[in-house]
């Protein structure tokens, strides 16, 4: 495991800058670069923790902070948060951050991999749907896009869905795969039994499900790795 270094920076978004947390190897080395987006719950620790375990995988590892400083640990307060998030903005930051990531001297290959959980899915298939810039894609049980917007994906997509999720019916996953395969985007999808909503978030004792947490960190980290050369 590589030893990491973090910061929190700021980028520039069109006409403003986005916080973020940068997390990066600490040696001199080239690695490619991950944007990693949010739950409705803000920049918390957590996320902040997933990079830092990304980056001693290798990878150079930016997290904006979409909320601007707003973060929640109560559910009726994120969802007002994640309700008063205007997306099209948040699309715009993250295609900026994938920008500051392959403008970096250390980060090759010069496009960037997105990973985004439950709000942050969402954004990360919206985000693959208008940047040009992502070689790799991962959403963890985010909403599936329309079907137009899924016929301007470029990137390669890893979905990554729990059955149990009672927010995402498997009919949608099951549409959202059609869409990709018509569309020719390069894909895989996998829906773990016995998993709900929020599976990955080890903060989260009601919702983690360690074993489909295991099994799909292996499938994201590969496929960042397959994708992102």
């Amino acid at each position: 495991m590589a030893e990491v270094r973090e910061r929190m920076i700021e980028f520039r978004s069109n006409s403003h800058t986005t916080p973020a947390y940068l997390t990066e190897p600490t040696d001199v080395g080239e690695h490619p670069g991950v944007v990693i987006i949010q739950e409705w719950w803000g920049l918390v620790p957590h996320i902040k923790d997933v990079a830092e375990r990304l980056a001693r995988e290798g990878f150079i590892v930016l997290a904006p902070d979409l909320y601007h400083g707003k973060a929640s640990t109560e559910p009726d307060e994120a969802r007002k948060l994640a309700m008063g998030l205007d997306r099209d903005r948040a699309v715009a930051e993250i295609d900026a951050a994938a920008r500051f990531l392959t403008e970096m001297g250390r980060v090759r290959p010069k496009r960037a991999g997105t990973v985004g959980w439950c709000m942050g899915g969402g954004l990360a298939l919206s985000t693959a749907a208008s940047s040009k810039l992502l070689g790799a894609t991962v959403s963890f049980y985010g909403r599936p896009v329309s079907e137009e917007d899924t016929a301007r994906i470029a990137s390669p997509v890893l979905g990554l869905y729990g059955e149990e999720d009672h927010g995402i019916a498997l009919s949608a996953l099951r549409d959202f795969e059609a869409a990709l395969q018509k569309a020719r985007v390069v894909h895989e999808m996998h829906v773990y039994p016995r998993a709900g909503h929020a599976f990955f978030n080890d903060t989260r004792p009601e919702a983690y499900n360690p074993s489909a947490a295991a099994d799909a960190r292996k499938r994201m980290l590969s496929w960042l790795r397959a994708n992102l050369v």
